[in-house]
């Protein structure tokens, strides 16, 4: 049996980091700021100016956290000073009634039996980047803006049938500019309540008025597009739901928070899973014909069309395993509301509570070979790993309410680009994950494709959009 592959990742500190080289950790790979020591202990106890932190990694105590006593624990002061300007008020922010009441609206909108209809959205725009790398292969390429692309081309579309030419370019320089100049939290936003602004909010802030304009404008094109008989994306479902108890729906200013939200989360983490997940491929031949072994003679659009969605075990566990290795949300921050003990860790009031999926996800205690990519770990006939152990989309009532959406999205993308073409990286240098706002690449990589079927028709979905993805 060949030796597992273990990709490269950042260094990892010998010890504890002081704080000025922990705040320099912080601005530039939050990955880099856990000491060795930090992925075999339960849980590392320590104190920032003054205030208990607490790294939690068993899996009994994050349990207690996320699930048994969720009530007690809030969003960070400095998440929330961070997310804020992306999400307003929408769903990710929100606390209480006023959340209970979001999610009670969103969950429908989201629920397996919509996915085959975003399902078609998502084969479409797969089939379409897959058209337009067949002219370049055997040259070097970028994938990662072509993915990123990919993935907010997606989103327009599941969300609003709108194909993003007119806004893509716009958005993803905003997300860049926000992730390079707003997202790195300087020593203020971490000590401060939210209520005290910093220097950075007041950038924070005109960068939200701008962001939230933004959201509008697309908004309205999209009610601009003739109504359709039945509900065609998310947006058209949003605008549709209605709380089961209240039976309130969402104003403009809500509607508008949840697409921010769900802009964000529904393309920036879907995006960066594609690319790793595509890098691992490239580094492992076996998997990846494995992946390629899976859509041969497939489909997938008029598999789509038929209203459900191919069963692709292999590609998912890669796509799982991905989210091990490089989970998006590389860290959960929550803020004690009161003294508790979770598990063995007392944990006092207004005590930051840290659950990294990152140092989770690796820890020596909870998996083997923790550092190897091993897409057997989630085979359909392999034990599950500890519930708690595998967090990449958090858990308990505040997991996320379109993880089923993401992972078919990137088990579906991934498919495709496999199916059509052999993945290689081109260059010796190493593709580091950094931690800023999402896990993402140090740099862009290039990589060489080759088509796998360069006779006959290719086992990849049709590239011609559907009436349904096509604005009318």
């Amino acid at each position: 049996m060949p030796a597992l592959l273990v990709p490269p990742k950042p260094p990892v500190p010998a010890r504890e980091l002081p704080l000025r080289a922990f705040l320099r950790a912080t601005r530039t790979n939050a990955l880099t700021m856990w000491p060795l020591a930090a992925y075999d202990e339960p849980a590392r106890v320590g104190s920032f100016f003054g205030r208990t932190s607490v790294l939690l990694n068993e899996p009994s105590a994050i349990r207690h956290v996320l699930v048994d006593n969720p009530e007690n624990y809030r969003r960070s002061p400095a998440s929330i000073r961070i997310l804020r300007p992306l999400t307003g008020n929408g769903l990710l922010l929100s606390e209480g009634e006023d959340w209970r009441l979001q999610r009670r609206t969103i969950a429908p909108a989201l629920a397996p039996r919509v996915l085959p209809m975003l399902a078609r959205h998502i084969v479409a725009v797969a089939g379409e980047t897959v058209s337009a790398l067949r002219p370049r292969t055997g040259a070097p390429i970028e994938l990662f803006p072509i993915i990123q692309r990919t993935a907010l081309e997606i989103a327009g579309r599941s969300m609003f049938s709108l194909e993003m030419r007119d806004f893509g370019a716009g958005l993803r320089a905003m997300i860049a500019e926000f992730g390079m100049r707003h997202a790195r939290p300087r020593l203020p936003d971490l000590i401060l309540p939210p209520a005290i602004p910093t220097f950075g909010d007041v950038g924070r802030r005109l960068f939200q008025h701008r962001w939230m304009r933004f959201m509008s404008t697309v908004m309205h094109a999209r009610e601009a597009v003739s109504p359709g008989a039945e509900a065609r994306d998310l947006f058209d479902l949003l605008r549709a739901a209605r709380d089961p108890e209240t039976g309130r729906g969402f104003t403009h200013d809500q509607l508008r928070d949840q697409i921010a939200t769900m802009i964000l989360a529904g393309h920036e983490t879907t995006g960066v899973t594609i690319f790793w997940a595509l890098t691992l491929l490239a580094h492992a031949p076996e998997a990846q014909a494995r992946v390629a072994a899976e859509m041969h003679g497939l489909d997938l659009a008029t598999v789509v069309a038929r209203g459900s969605i191919p069963d692709l075990p292999y590609t998912r566990a890669v796509v799982s395993e991905t989210l091990r290795l490089y989970p998006p949300a590389f860290t959960l921050a929550r803020m004690a509301k009161a003294a508790d003990q979770a598990g063995d860790v007392a944990i006092p009031r207004h005590a930051i509570i840290l659950i990294a999926p990152w140092v989770l996800h690796r820890h020596r205690r909870l998996w083997t070979e923790p550092d190897a990519f091993d897409p057997a770990r989630f085979a359909p006939d392999a034990p599950a790993p500890p519930r708690f152990a595998y967090l990449p989309f958090g858990a308990g009532p505040r997991i996320c309410v379109g993880a089923q959406f993401a992972l078919t999205e990137a088990t579906l993308v991934l498919a495709a680009l496999i199916g059509a073409f052999e993945v290689a990286l081109d260059g010796p240098r190493p593709v580091l994950p950094v931690a800023v706002v999402t896990t993402q690449p140090d740099h862009s990589p290039t990589f060489r494709l080759r088509p796998r079927h360069p006779t006959g028709a290719p086992p990849c979905p049709s590239s011609t959009p559907s009436a349904a993805t096509t604005p009318s």
